[in-house]
């Protein structure tokens, strides 16, 4: 499977991204670069609340593939996002009760892209992820994740702890990998629930841990203290899985 060019340079082409409504992650905009085509297209990204960042002539030049980048570089996502509510209607779709993976500032594309794959496996009904600090769906993610995000939708939130507190008044109960945390098969994980994985190196944050009802820890044997991401993401959510086959 091909997926599309993923850089787009140039102040027209970027111009005209915004305006056919492609998904753009990010937008690299030239610092002190104020004129009036810049304008537009800044104007454009806020009005889609996309991520813009100033950053010197020299960084853009280094990011460019073509060497015209006219002082603008956008990212585009190589997929659609979804939305919650379409998370939440796969799950009605199928009669089950929702479950849900929650990505904590996943920066790694690799592990972000495992995740996706874990969670089509697992049955979850879609994968939310934070709009700053995190990978977006970048054609990286989509090789890894195997085709999995042809099927399993994934959402992006401004702020994940206000996004578990709505979600909390649909009736989801939600659960955090953490070292501190109560072993995994002594709590109960049935029915309607989110699973919280977090950052590569610094894990949940403590807003987003804060919102959690139940924080897991998953049994380690060995002489190191910490799995990969991707990997505590697929233990917990068989967990998960085995509870709700229960």
């Amino acid at each position: 499977m091909r997926y599309e060019e993923l850089t787009i340079e140039g102040r027209n082409a970027v111009l005209e991204a915004f305006r056919s409504g492609k998904t753009i992650d990010k937008l690299f905009v030239q610092d002190g670069c104020k004129d009036g085509p810049i304008q537009s297209i800044t104007r454009e990204a806020r009005k889609h609340d996309t991520i813009i960042s100033y950053v010197p002539r020299e960084r853009l030049d280094q990011m460019s593939e073509t060497g015209k980048h006219q002082g603008v570089i956008a990212y585009a996502a190589a997929y659609e996002y979804a939305s919650v509510d379409d998370i939440l209607e796969a799950a009605r779709e199928k009669g089950e009760p929702p479950f849900i993976f929650l990505l904590d500032g996943i920066e790694d594309p690799h592990n972000l892209g495992a995740i996706i794959r874990t969670a089509n496996l697992a049955g979850a009904h879609g994968v939310i992820i934070p709009k700053h600090r995190a990978s977006g769906l970048t054609a990286t993610v989509a090789r890894t994740s195997a085709g999995a995000l042809n099927y399993t939708p994934v959402a992006k939130v401004t702020n994940l702890a206000n996004t578990i507190e709505d979600l909390k008044k649909q009736g989801l109960w939600f659960v955090c990998a953490d070292m501190g945390g109560e072993l995994m098969y002594r709590l109960n994980l049935k029915g309607p629930i989110g699973l919280v994985i977090g950052n590569e190196g610094s894990g949940v944050g403590k807003l987003v841990r804060e919102k959690c009802d139940m924080i897991a820890s998953i049994p380690m044997k060995g002489d190191i203290d910490s799995l990969n991401a991707s990997v505590a993401a697929g233990v917990l959510a068989y967990e998960i899985v085995r509870q709700r086959l229960g």
